[in-house]
């Protein structure tokens, strides 16, 4: 059996026994129990959470599932497929999947090859004929630099933690991908709601260039007193800063969606569907346990953190024993090119080294202290994401109900509202009260409409936080 033989069996046996032979001194992780009750609150300001028998709730819809409108779809999509923010989050997926890569080729030796050729001159004050020498060398060789042995599991802890790194950032993406379609699906209701405001204003300010016209009619025909005319110009001009105020909101909104989507919209592509607000969106069904929110992606993102933490531990704990790193090559050497590969040319080293920390000043146990710090952070953490978003679904659930109500009762407000200016203007055109009256029952009635559009959108809006909260669903049925 030749040399180099020999010397690629010894490094062979010795890569073997080390992956054979590892330890891993990663402690053993115990998730932390949800810090949170099994079941949501209940009482008045909750609706029952009793599910049907084999129901779907919400958190088992998909986006797709959940908007109703064609249009919002679209622009879900779009975004999906062109948003910065989301390409950033892919990205850095791939970054922390490169990085794990690089992680695990730690676990395995790096064989280089090399080649060189090298000439010398040696002065004739130095040679032992007198005459100036000059040598050419050539050499080949393959070798292994300073590859370890993970005895003890060091380069094999900290490929856990690039690892489960990795997998936290493909939550934080997923994460990423919830909140982008929550943000559009509330970016293109506000922009629905402001421009069902706009409209609203422009009705109640055509009405008032009308009354604003009667008004100047009686008082030159001295039925209407100057003050009478002095009120309705202050409820026109009060319309038209209304108006002016919804005309930018629209406008900003449709920036907004247009940052979101990555592109630039066409009217169709943010048309109004010409439904009703809370038509936009399907009411979810009840039915829901707090184990549901180990789904979310932030949680499940902390949780990977939290294992990333406690694998740093084991690396440090490593770093008390020794570390044992092979350095070796075999190749051929030859003052000529035509005998580099012969037998006779064959050469090889073989170079194993052992480093044992002695004295540190504590370097060691301090970071091994660290390492369980963190680790402690990283439980406290996920145990707070956790509470966070039990509180998150606890305050869409009683917002759920209690909206319902209030729109109900809204609803209400406006039909009284109508029916109050109705009778003060037929009682000023009869002349049995003054024009304040009927100001006072517009402005009511203005202010309960505009009230009311701004109820459905913050219902609709309840929803998409919902959905955002409990996890975001499944993905679309493709």
């Amino acid at each position: 059996m030749t040399r180099t033989t020999a010397l690629r069996r010894a490094l062979l046996a010795a890569t073997m026994l080390g992956a054979l032979s590892a330890c891993s001194l990663i402690p053993d992780l115990q998730t932390p129990a949800p810090p949170v009750a099994q079941a949501w609150p209940a009482g008045s300001a909750y609706a029952p959470q009793a599910a049907e028998p084999g129901g779907k709730t919400l958190a088992d819809l998909g986006w797709d599932e959940v908007f109703r409108s064609k249009t919002l779809r679209s622009l879900i999509a779009a975004a999906l497929e062109a948003n910065r923010d989301l390409r950033i989050a892919a990205l850095n997926v791939e970054a922390a999947r490169a990085a794990y890569g690089v992680s695990r080729a730690d676990l395995l030796p790096t064989v280089d090859a090399n080649g060189a050729r090298s000439r010398a001159r040696t002065p004739r004050e130095l040679t032992s004929s007198g005459r100036a020498a000059t040598a050419t060398t050539y050499t080949a060789n393959l070798g292994v630099t300073a590859f370890e042995l993970d005895f003890f599991g060091r380069l094999r802890s900290l490929n856990a933690q690039a690892l489960e790194t990795f997998l936290a950032t493909q939550e934080a993406q997923t994460g990423a991908r919830i909140a982008l379609i929550a943000e559009v699906a509330n970016a293109w209701l506000t922009l629905q709601a402001d421009r069902r405001q706009l409209r609203l204003t422009e009705e109640t300010l055509e009405t008032r260039q009308t009354s604003q016209a009667l008004i100047d009619a009686r008082f030159e025909n001295g039925i209407a007193t100057e003050l009478d005319v002095a009120q309705a110009r202050t409820s026109l001009e009060t319309a038209r800063v209304n108006l002016a105020s919804y005309t930018r909101a629209v406008a900003q909104d449709r920036n907004a969606l247009e940052l979101l989507a990555g592109r630039p919209l066409a009217e169709a592509d943010i048309a109004d569907d010409g439904d009703d607000l809370s038509s936009l969106v399907a009411l979810p069904p009840a039915g829901l346990s707090s184990a549901v929110l180990l789904r979310r992606p932030d949680i499940r993102e902390a949780e990977h953190a939290l294992r990333a933490a406690n694998a740093t531990i084991g690396a440090a704990r490593a770093a008390f024993f020794p570390t044992i790193s092979l350095t070796g090559s075999a190749g051929f050497g030859s003052a000529r090119l035509g005998s580099l590969f012969e037998g006779a040319s064959r050469a090889w080293t073989f170079a194993p080294s052992v480093s044992a920390p002695i004295f540190d000043a504590g370097r060691n146990f301090a970071n091994l202290d660290a390492a369980k710090a963190q680790r402690d952070i990283a439980a406290a953490t996920y145990e707070k994401a956790i509470q966070s978003a039990f509180r998150e679904v606890a305050d869409g659930l009683a917002a759920r109900k209690t909206l319902v109500e209030q729109i109900a009762a809204q609803t209400a407000l406006v039909a009284a509202s109508e029916k109050s200016f109705f009778l003060s203007q037929a009682r000023y055109d009869r002349g049995v009260s003054s024009y304040l009256e009927v100001l006072d029952a517009q402005r009511s009635l203005y202010a309960a409409q505009q009230a009311q559009i701004g109820l459905e959108l913050t219902q609709l809006a309840n929803l998409v936080t919902l959905y955002k909260s409990l996890g975001g669903g499944p993905p679309p049925q493709s």
